[in-house]
């Protein structure tokens, strides 16, 4: 009885010393978070996507509170959020926030089955990354889409789909987040963060082809040949050309399109435009060409 006696106050002497060597560890090393990172949290919309540039809402929020404190909200922004949760954060941090204009994932290849045919075939993985390890795809064009869904596969919102008759990737204008997951899955970097654009109006070129004209008009009849034409008709400085591919900086493009209608092989897409007026047709009636009857002389000469 002894012995249990002993084993029970020895234990109890134990747990009391780990105790009190816990209790002053964690007072010694404890970490002090700031309150504000919860409220923020609660606040944002807990995707968890990644597309703020931080491991999920947590660090955003936490960066979020330290520019706060260092005075400034510059270069945060929660794409799935948008300006209104944005808005919130900064009202709770007692911060002016900037006006972010919405952006919106853009696939800059228009080389559809019809534009550029299959010269190969792939049976490997049928994803984009280990075909474009692998080899340059199905097509002549080193530089396409790949068509392997990698973009739709990373998407969380369900905002991008293939087209199964072009074999390119479609994006929806009203799921889209922006969060930039589809544009970090595409080994081809063909896709891009654009502004949406006024009445999600926008232009820009659909291809990143960096062969010269004549190879990459070889591999696809959409490919953009470095001309430079929509260079000549832009006002606005707002197109460069550069490795044989010309791009259209959309800070500067005041959607004019006349880049569109200058481009020889088509590969400037303007997007939700309202569709050309037809033009005016003539209805003027053309002046006859027969003889009146005062002025024809063999009726003169019936007359007489």
């Amino acid at each position: 009885m002894n012995f249990i006696l002993i084993a029970v106050i020895v234990l109890g002497a134990i747990a009391l010393i780990a105790a009190a060597i816990l209790y002053v560890v964690s007072k010694k090393f404890a970490v002090h978070e700031d309150p504000r990172i919860a409220q923020v949290i609660e606040l944002l919309p807990g995707a968890n996507c990644g597309g703020c540039g931080f491991p999920g809402c947590s660090g955003m929020a936490d960066a979020l509170v330290k520019g706060a404190d260092k005075g400034s909200l510059e270069g945060l922004n929660c794409p799935v959020g948008g300006a209104e949760v944005m808005g919130r954060v900064a009202d709770l941090l007692g911060m002016a926030m900037a006006n972010t204009e919405p952006m919106i994932a853009v696939v800059r290849c228009n080389g559809t089955c019809e534009h550029r045919p299959r010269i190969a075939q792939y049976d490997g993985l049928q994803s984009c990354a280990a075909m474009s390890v692998c080899s340059t795809g199905e097509t002549g064009c080193g530089y396409g889409c790949l068509g392997c869904g990698d973009c739709v596969a990373a998407c969380q919102f369900d905002a991008i789909r293939m087209n199964d008759e072009t074999g390119i990737p479609e994006v929806d204008d009203e799921k889209c987040t922006s969060c930039g997951a589809c544009v970090k899955a595409c080994p081809r970097h063909i896709i891009e963060l654009r502004k949406k654009g006024p009445k999600n109006r926008r232009v820009f070129v659909s291809c990143v082809n960096k062969d010269k004209g004549p190879v990459a008009m070889k591999a696809c009849k959409a490919a953009c040949i470095g001309c430079g034409k929509c260079v000549k008709e832009c006002k606005f400085e707002a197109i460069t050309v550069e490795n044989n591919v010309s791009y259209i900086d959309f800070n500067k493009c005041r959607l004019c399109r006349k880049c569109v209608d200058a481009c020889p092989t088509k590969s400037i897409c303007a997007v939700n435009f309202p569709a050309p007026k037809p033009k005016p047709v003539n209805t003027e009636e053309q002046p006859s060409s027969s003889v009146s009857p005062v002025n024809n002389p063999k009726e003169k000469e019936d007359k007489v």
